[in-house]
């Protein structure tokens, strides 16, 4: 293990609780932590993996035993979201990467401000048309399953956003449907590291043992929490994070 073990549960634990609270897995903030310590490039990639899966089961937990993660949409996501979290993998060596993860910092800055600014909750969705939705659906699965799959992580920063923004799921709801996706989104990738030897389950198994309770922790916060003030914070922080990693990556 290249950093003491104790360095990296606090990341871990960090990242476990703030995924609960936010509804993600957490591996592409754990992955910058992680090299930060010094942890070398592939492995500060995929160590956090597994743990993610870990951690978006653990926080969805909390959610599903309150009746709060979207079924139809979990379903949909997962069919849609796995092939093209394949697909994206095999696009890596064909696109701009640093390119990719800037553009993809700004569009979630851009959404953290407006769920800032404006954190109503969305009426619910009488009378819609249910193909419309299942096309944004679609939408909304297929790009965040490429981006996985070209950024190596399970898409949960992607996924809350845009169920949130695109999808009009209410925050909690949107919450705990992202972390059971992301759990499934996780998988492949860490399948495939996993088989390049690139993985150090040292790191994942101290990682993880602090991780997945905080991460049930931070779920059941969020669940209590008033949700227009939920997504006001959750607004906040994604803008500030979003916006911080822009900044570190020019």
């Amino acid at each position: 293990m290249a950093s003491p073990w104790w360095i990296i549960a606090v990341i871990g634990g960090g990242v476990g609780f703030f995924g609960g609270l936010f509804g993600a897995g957490g591996s592409a903030v754990g992955t910058l932590l992680l090299h930060v310590v010094g942890v070398p490039a592939f492995v500060a990639l995929a160590s956090p993996l597994p743990a993610a899966v870990l951690i978006a089961l653990a926080a969805s937990r909390a959610y599903w035993e309150r009746g709060y993660v979207d079924r139809r949409t979990v379903t949909w996501s997962i069919a849609i979201g796995l092939p093209a979290t394949v697909g994206g993998a095999l696009l890596t060596p064909y696109v701009g990467g640093p390119l990719l993860i800037q553009i993809t910092e700004g569009v979630i800055a851009a959404i953290g401000v407006r769920l800032a600014v404006f954190p109503r909750e969305p009426s619910e969705r009488v009378g819609e048309d249910a193909g419309m939705f299942r096309v944004r659906l679609i939408l909304v699965a297929a790009a965040v399953g490429v981006f996985s799959g070209l950024l190596a992580n399970s898409g949960g920063f992607l996924l809350t956003p845009l169920y949130l923004v695109v999808l009009r799921l209410p925050i909690k709801r949107a919450l705990a449907t992202s972390l059971a996706v992301s759990a499934a989104l996780a998988v492949p990738g860490t399948v495939t590291h996993w088989a390049l030897g690139h993985i150090d389950w040292s790191i994942t198994a101290v990682y993880a043992a602090a991780a997945a309770p905080l991460a049930y922790l931070g779920a059941r916060l969020a669940i209590r929490a008033n949700p227009q003030r939920l997504t006001r914070v959750y607004g906040t922080a994604l803008a500030l994070l979003a916006t911080g990693l822009l900044l570190f990556h020019r």
